[in-house]
């Protein structure tokens, strides 16, 4: 029996996917449930399990798009499983080249200093600027390149004097696609504007420094930034709803709960699963469910589920050295906010001057939506509550909010 193997849907408005990867080769048996394929959406990279065990048939190459419910292979059930696993590929003999007899080298011809020859002198000075002698022409007997033609040349910066000048070209994934497209959609579509402050970030560090190795030991996850600024956000959109808010059509859908998506960077490009209901989380809850995510977007297990959805975006650039950007909106949201670096600067502190941990945080908005006075207040109340987090996150009780 000849079983047709179609694309099932990975998610609701996805039509194709792209095959990313074959696991297994034209003709193979294959057992049933034995991932088989690697596929790309414009979401997330998915296993295709095979739904019979039998010998494989390819009726799609890696890098087709293929519609979701068309037909991607075939398996022939009725195939027996080969002896040992999959059948042996037959070994073809070759025999050894003959030793061929030795040629007799031609003579060397006698070195002269003919056209585009360097001396002994100028060949060192060339090497050392990167140039050819072929390249320059001599003044010396029979054109010889003299050592005062190779002091006095100079490589030309338009023609290339050596090194690897070679490209490569290579297919896009559907993934990198998808959202090179909704980059320049948010570009388009929205007002886009960016907002600016600077945090002083000693209180976290003092407060990490303090609570860290026991909350790790209690809870068996790190306090990290993360549940700092989840929970500063959490508390910032509440008091200004409109950045928890996006444009329908000619309407405006706002919220009564609080998703987070988190860009991090996959092994497939950037994606953005989601924090679901952070406003119920406690900073425990909050680092669980980004190392949960994290671990699973790194090892490519991430689901379209878990990355459907969010009304606000935090983006950390600081993690790869950024010390300033104007974060893109993650469409149809309205907000997004980037954190960056830390680093410690001079600062006036009560009329003097001191060194303190310092990191720029940048909201991009969509003033259709958002004025000015919302956007800068929740960057503000966004600063205040990093800056007092013991009162404004804490409650003034930060063994209790640390589950400790």
């Amino acid at each position: 029996m000849i079983l047709e193997m179609k694309v099932p849907s990975p998610g609701e408005s996805i039509t194709e996917v792209e095959i990313a990867t074959w696991l297994v080769e034209e003709g193979d048996y294959v057992e049933k449930d034995q991932a088989i394929a690697e596929v790309d959406s414009d979401k997330a990279t998915l296993e295709l399990p095979a739904e019979a065990s039998g010998t494989i048939t390819f009726k799609a190459v890696e890098g087709d798009a293929v519609a979701v419910g068309a037909v991607v292979c075939l398996i022939d059930t009725s195939a027996a499983k080969p002896e040992g696993g999959s059948a042996p590929k037959e070994e073809t003999k070759t025999e050894a080249p003959k030793a061929e007899a030795p040629k007799a080298e031609a003579p060397k011809a006698e070195e002269t200093y003919a056209t585009g020859t360097a001396s002994p002198a100028a060949k060192k000075i060339l090497a050392e600027k990167g140039m050819d002698a072929s390249a320059i022409k001599g003044t010396g007997k029979d054109g010889r390149v003299t050592k005062e033609d190779a002091v006095k040349a100079v490589p030309s910066m338009g023609t290339p004097t050596g090194g690897n000048r070679g490209t490569s070209r290579s297919r896009m994934s559907m993934l990198r696609r998808k959202v090179a497209e909704r980059l320049v959609e948010a570009k388009n579509t929205t007002a886009m504007l960016t907002t600016f402050n600077e945090v002083n970030m000693t209180p976290i560090f003092n407060l990490r420094k303090q609570y860290k190795e026991e909350f790790k030991s209690k809870h068996g996850v790190g306090l990290g930034f993360m549940s700092f600024f989840t929970l500063a956000i959490v508390r910032a959109l509440k008091m200004y709803p409109a950045v928890n808010s996006m444009i329908d059509d000619k309407e405006m859908i706002s919220y009564d709960f609080i998703d987070v998506s988190i860009a991090v960077s996959g092994p497939k490009g950037l994606m953005v699963p989601v924090i679901r209901n952070a406003e119920n989380l406690t900073f425990r809850g909050v680092e669980s469910e980004v190392k949960r995510l994290a671990l699973r977007a790194r090892d490519g297990k991430i689901t379209v589920d878990e990355m459907t959805g969010g009304t606000f975006t935090i983006s950390n650039g600081g993690v790869f050295g950024s010390m300033l950007s104007t974060p893109i909106i993650n469409p149809p949201q309205s907000g997004i906010l980037g954190m960056h670096n830390i680093i410690e600067r001079p600062i006036a502190v009560d009329g003097k001057v001191e060194i303190h941990p310092m990191m720029y945080v940048a909201l991009s908005y969509d003033h259709r939506i958002i004025d000015g006075k919302e956007s800068v207040g929740f960057l503000v109340a966004v600063k205040e509550a990093l800056e007092n987090p013991e009162e404004l996150l804490m409650d003034n009780d930060i063994k209790k909010a640390l589950e400790l």
